[in-house]
């Protein structure tokens, strides 16, 4: 049998990989691809998944899951990514390239889609776009340098080129972070509180017996396995879910369901994931888009006052992207965006801020770039986090975990000091 060779595409967020992924997928392959030019692959990545959960969403039909009888959209992240990469291998390609495979996994998906992976190495040869070094897939042998204007640079030794990358101490943020514009009128330091909250759906146990109180200025990270309550967990705080409802749940000092308005809760949180970066797609400048913070809004649509756009330039400043304040958003890197999205949700200091996946997709200096400003954040303000990953990552520096442990009753949580 035929040994394959494997690729490595170590690459960075302000370089194009996907207009050279096209270019590879259309023939046109620079050396030392040339012979994928006379071949038929296909795309695995997180673009890929949301065009077909979209697609399915639009048209009302299964395109992917007919065994499951059930669409994409509605199966976990790990089931998801497993059900794509078995319609890719349906088309019975020469090469598949692989983008971001990780993501959004726990570790148990993480190892379970690794096994599929290595399997179809077997028959098929894999090119890995790679932006963190320990997603690397263990049997590839050769890989190339992907630079900003779609160049590449053959490497000699992988080993030797991850350790180059090592980011022995992350970035220093020089600038302090802003003063708030005002302060909320907080009855108390306890800002969320949950106790005993039971939570099904259609008779499914979610969470059992959750206990968890999150005072102001606090750092927490919220962990457990794929489908075990926490985005359930995270909709009750931001008061979307009506799971909230009759349950011995507080909110900014008010139980919920007492009065309060989803948008009074909204008011006090500020909320980032990398799927928000979608809704931003007109053509409002970065500016613009960090001064709309203020006023939750998807775009600038009021006059803001000279004070409020002093404090998103100081916002701009602190993330060192002034210079790029009259770029349209939708336009800028990935990096550059989720960087604007935490100024957007920090520009008026809400009293808890959650950052759902913030380093989603980003490679490893830009993510230290990312939870260097989030640890500068918790130092520096009074602003209660809730961050909630599946990476473990070493710069991080919670104060508490709350970890969600999953069983046949619902998930039960654990306070974890730290």
């Amino acid at each position: 049998m035929k040994l394959l060779s494997h690729w490595a595409i170590f690459s960075l967020n302000e370089v194009n990989t996907e207009s050279f992924v096209q270019q590879i997928l259309a023939g046109k392959a620079p050396a030392p691809f040339h012979s994928f030019n006379i071949q038929c692959g296909e795309f695995f990545s997180p673009t890929r998944l949301a065009q077909i959960i979209e697609e399915e969403s639009r048209r009302d039909y299964i395109l992917v899951t007919n065994d499951l009888k059930r669409p994409l959209g509605s199966l976990s992240s790990g089931e998801q990514k497993k059900a794509l990469l078995v319609h890719i291998l349906a088309q019975k390609p020469d090469y598949i390239i692989l983008d971001n495979p990780y993501d959004n996994l726990d570790t148990h998906s993480q190892q379970s889609l690794k096994e599929m992976l290595t399997q179809v190495a077997t028959h098929t040869t894999l090119l890995q776009i790679i932006y963190r070094k320990a997603d690397l897939l263990p049997f590839i042998q050769e890989a190339v340098r992907l630079d900003e204007n779609n160049s590449v640079t053959r490497i000699d030794s992988i080993a030797e080129y991850m350790h180059q990358l090592a980011i022995d101490h992350p970035p220093i943020i020089a600038n302090k972070i802003p003063k708030p514009l005002h302060d909320y009128p907080l009855t108390n330091k306890q800002l969320v509180s949950f106790t005993d909250v039971t939570v099904e759906y259609e008779n499914r146990p979610i969470l059992k017996n959750i206990h968890w109180t999150i005072n102001a200025g606090e750092f927490w990270q919220l962990i457990g396995p794929n489908g075990s309550g926490k985005t359930t967990l995270l909709t009750m705080i931001t008061g979307d879910n009506v799971k909230g409802y009759g349950k011995d749940l507080v909110l900014f000092g008010k139980r919920k369901g007492s009065g309060e308005t989803v948008w009074e809760i909204k008011q006090k949180i500020g909320y980032v994931t990398p799927a928000m970066t979608s809704l931003f797609s007109t053509r409002h400048t970065l500016e613009d888009m960090v001064i709309s913070g203020f006023f939750d809004s998807i775009g600038l649509y009021v006059i803001p006052s000279e004070l409020e756009r002093r404090l998103a330039n100081e916002w701009l400043s602190v993330m060192e992207l002034s210079h790029l304040k009259d770029k349209v958003f939708c336009e800028l890197s990935l990096s550059v965006q989720r960087k604007a999205l935490i100024a957007r949700a920090m520009v008026k200091h809400p009293p808890v801020l959650i950052l759902d996946e913030p380093a989603f997709g980003l490679d490893d200096y830009q993510t230290a770039i990312v939870t260097g400003l989030i640890n500068k954040i918790a130092a520096e303000s009074n602003t209660a986090i809730i961050y909630v990953s599946h990476r473990a990552e070493k710069s991080l520096s919670p104060q508490f975990i709350f970890e969600l442990t999953p069983s046949h009753e619902g998930s039960t949580g654990l306070v974890k000091h730290i």
